[in-house]
């Protein structure tokens, strides 16, 4: 049997017609920079209204559809691996045979940084210990070897496979669509397969696009107001302020928003590139130090015993729900849904981001990387400030079973030698963090504002990183220190606006696996199989066992000659069979 094709293996043809990727979307731009300066200027007029009214917001969504965060993440989680595993895992995220735009030790920097760093600075040594004081229901008794075998359970349970797959898919699904399809890179195109591209390109696509701006800048802001924060009080730690006062937050907050424009209109390449290469070895030279300085027998047994305790517990912390109420449900609330719902809250960012980043992998590589890479640093990182932390509890927590997250890093490191130095280094790390997570968003909003061109104009990107700063120092102005409702209220409304994300990206996974069932090289694979399966059936039909089957090359001006193209096949009914 013969079997051709009439164009070459590598050729990629867009799905779509051009659009005008280089205008601004005048209507998902001027929505959502509305919205966002309409709920700006409520937390400035009654900060005491919207801190109440994001806050029961915030508890509807976690009482009344938590299940659904615990049941969809692990979905996710199970998604992306079949994805990887499956057939479909060798697709590129590009042309046939493209190479990847940046090196692999710089792609894991970037996506680490963009993804959870300043989240690690925070909760390196506060999350572990505190579930070591008070661990989680029905796990363990407190300050218990059992209760440090919990407490690193649930840790990475909050910081490895879960969050990242929810990342993961989103990024899967733009980098796909956008690099391998010709869409443009939206979270609005994902769902060209299932709506259409006149329903993508009209009210409900742009609907998509303004969520997605809206969350990535409130999702975003927020953090970054607690790296002010952290960066605040390693100022007041090392003697250098009395006090951290509102001021001082401000000049923080300032200072590192024009540090993030300059980084984000450099470009991916030079600035976030850049700036995140250096933060890896800030955090490898800061983590070495621990590692030296505290007590390296108790990291390194906790590395392979935590991913056991991970294992084990795994199956109790997927399925834990509020159902019972009362001291587990509000428990989840402060922990598991709060993450789950902050994660998917972060996911047109940092979605977009790692697709922006990952073009010319396979999805295999794409999501071992984004799962697994990420994973074993926290839980490196994890072992190393938890372990650390946990073994100087009575210092850092002075004997209390809460524990301040800006200070528990602080705190343990003037445990160990030159904790002046460390301090500084500590600093930098959350202003880098800051800085990188920050001009990533800032790239990702100009992005979805202007149609999903790759590289959005300047003054798109320093006008949504002007107003990422702006609402991180309002946060900032508007919260009491002794009276954090405001503070606490505007991050509950990225909670809330979590909740219709999640429906979109369960429908995304949907529109996914209908995009990566109709690739070139599945269609392919499943025809050649077809075309042989046949060609057994018809020799076995005519000959019995005694027949071979030949590939031979059918010359290109043969009318008889065999064609492969999309859906259909010829084959050569001359060919010996």
């Amino acid at each position: 049997m013969a079997i051709g094709t009439d164009r070459p293996a590598d050729a990629f043809e867009p799905e779509l017609e051009p659009r005008p990727e280089g205008r601004l979307d005048k209507v998902v731009f001027g929505v959502a920079a509305a919205l966002a300066l309409m709920v700006i200027l409520w937390g400035i007029l009654d900060q005491a209204s919207l801190g109440a009214r994001a806050s029961e917001a915030q508890s509807w969504v976690i009482e009344y559809t938590g299940w659904l965060f615990v049941l969809a993440t692990t979905g996710f989680v199970v998604f992306a691996i079949w994805v990887a595993a499956s057939r479909y895992g060798k697709i590129p995220l590009g042309r046939d045979g493209e190479k990847p735009e940046f090196r692999t030790a710089s792609w894991i920097a970037m996506m680490f940084s963009a993804g959870m760093g300043i989240g690690l600075m925070f909760w390196g040594v506060a999350e572990p210990l505190t579930f070591y004081l008070a661990p989680p229901p029905n796990t363990a008794d407190a300050a218990t070897d059992e209760a440090v075998q919990a407490a690193m359970a649930q840790t990475l349970f909050h910081w490895t496979l879960h969050p990242w797959a929810i990342y993961a898919v989103v990024g899967l699904a733009i980098g796909y669509g956008t690099f391998r399809l010709g869409r443009p890179q939206l979270i609005s195109a994902v769902f060209t397969r299932i709506l259409g591209r006149r329903r993508v390109e009209g009210p409900i696509g742009k609907a998509i696009d303004i969520m997605a701006i809206f969350a990535t800048l409130f999702g975003s802001a927020a953090s970054l107001g607690l790296g002010a924060l952290q960066i605040g009080a390693g100022l007041e730690h090392n003697g250098w302020v009395e006090s951290v006062g509102e001021l001082l937050l401000v000049l923080i907050i300032v200072t590192l928003t024009i540090l993030f424009i300059l980084s984000a209109v450099s470009g991916v390449a030079r600035g976030i590139q850049w700036l995140s290469n250096i933060n890896m070895v800030l955090a490898l030279v800061l983590a070495a130090f621990v590692f030296i300085a505290g007590p390296t027998l108790l990291m390194l047994n906790l590395l392979p015993t935590a991913i056991a305790d991970y294992v084990e517990y795994l199956p109790q912390m997927a399925g834990r729900t509020d159902a019972r109420g009362g001291s587990v449900a509000d428990w989840l609330g402060a922990w598991t849904i709060f993450y789950w719902a902050w994660w998917v809250s972060w996911t047109p960012f940092v979605g977009m981001f790692i697709a922006r980043i990952s073009r010319g992998r396979t999805i295999r590589q794409f999501v071992t990387g984004v799962l697994l890479v990420p994973s074993m640093v926290s839980l490196v990182w994890f072992a190393i400030f938890g372990g650390s932390g946990i073994s100087e509890a009575e210092a850092i927590s002075g004997g209390e079973t809460t524990v301040d997250s800006n200070y528990a890093l602080f705190d343990l490191l003037q445990q160990y030698p030159i904790p002046a130095v460390t301090t500084v280094v500590v600093m930098l790390l959350v202003g880098i963090f800051f800085v990188s997570g920050a001009d990533a968003a800032s790239l990702v909003m100009g992005t979805l504002s202007q149609r999903g061109s790759i590289e959005p104009k300047t003054w798109l990107v320093i006008f949504w990183g002007g107003l990422t700063g702006a609402v991180a120092a309002i946060m900032l102005l508007i919260a009491d220190p002794d009276d954090p409702v405001a503070l606490e209220g505007l991050q509950a409304l990225t909670i809330v606006a979590a909740l219709p994300f999640l429906g979109v990206m369960v429908v995304l996974c949907v529109s996914l696996y209908r995009d990566l069932s109709t690739d070139p090289i599945i269609v392919r694979e499943d025809l050649g199989q077809s075309l042989v399966e046949g060609a057994v059936l018809a020799g076995v039909d005519r000959h019995g066992e005694d027949f071979a089957l030949v590939v031979e090359e059918a010359p290109s001006d043969d009318p008889t000659g065999p064609v492969v193209d999309g859906d259909d096949a010829i084959i050569d009914k001359s060919a010996k069979s």
